[in-house]
């Protein structure tokens, strides 16, 4: 699994301090609940009816044994001695006091455990295949994919603010345990007749309330082009996306609206420039 090195330890530590700052502002009076959400959803906290919630990302679904017993450490610490797994590969806290969250996740940080980007309107955990790296009969490991995904799209300014959130899901298998026909856009790895290896791109899958299967919109995208290629559907996404209503915000709206020809001519026009 990926260590994380100098840098990324700075930025989520230099994180908890920021918002440490944030929740004493709150508890001070200083900042209303308003005030304070958009700042609380950037580091994965919601207010539900009875306490607030701590989201914690899990990038990929892989933990250390190091990690897990952090998270086991924060249960029993600052919690009611357990999480809830949730289906995109994180850990949710439900019970924890907001004047404690900036504790629990400095705790979190010393192993490299944080919670931003697990809410808001950007770009959310970057799920794979449970079973990734041993699966029978793999292209090869997604997980190298979500961890460069995760690192590109980490406070990432041009896609920290999209008219909804944004999920991406990667497998390398013919048998598709993650699901990638129903995210925003679904990755899978494969080979093409050349023997070459890249990547099937599909986009405006998802479920809720208006289930979408994802459309394919470029068969075969080589290793070096894919970030560059998923940007410009985030750039189309963020300039088209509706913003005047959170039920058709989603880009399986917008895809659906438009049309898979479209939409990829939109796409195409965006990736050449």
């Amino acid at each position: 699994m990926y260590a994380y090195d100098e840098l990324d330890r700075t930025i989520v530590n230099e994180r908890v301090v920021e918002f440490r700052d944030q929740v004493a502002r709150r508890l001070s009076g200083e900042l209303t609940e308003d005030e304070f959400k958009s700042l609380r959803l950037m580091n994965g906290v919601y207010l539900q009816l009875h306490a607030y919630m701590l989201r914690i990302a899990i990038p990929y679904g892989t933990l250390s044994s190091k990690q897990m017993r952090a998270l086991a450490h924060v249960a029993r610490k600052y919690d009611r001695g357990y999480g809830h797994f949730t289906t995109r590969q994180n850990i949710q806290y439900n019970w924890i006091k907001l004047a404690e969250l900036p504790d629990a996740l400095a705790d979190l940080a010393e192993v490299g455990i944080h919670g931003m980007q697990t809410s808001g309107n950007c770009i959310r955990n970057v799920t794979s295949d449970q079973w990734a790296g041993v699966a029978p009969g793999e292209v090869e490991d997604p997980r190298i994919w979500a961890e460069i995904l995760r690192q590109y799209s980490t406070l990432h300014p041009e896609f920290s603010f999209l008219p909804r959130k944004f999920k991406f899901a990667i497998t390398a298998s013919e048998h598709d345990r993650a699901a990638i026909k129903v995210h925003d856009i679904g990755l899978r790895i494969h080979r093409n007749a050349a023997g070459e290896t890249g990547f099937e791109v599909l986009v405006g899958g998802g479920l809720g309330r208006t289930p979408f299967i994802g459309k394919t919109i470029n068969e075969f995208v080589s290793h070096r082009d894919i970030l560059s290629y998923v940007e410009a559907i985030l750039r189309v996404y963020n300039q088209y996306g509706r913003r005047d209503n959170i039920y058709k915000a989603r880009i399986k709206i917008l895809v659906h609206e438009l049309g898979i020809e479209k939409f990829k001519q939109e796409v195409e026009e965006e990736w050449v420039q």
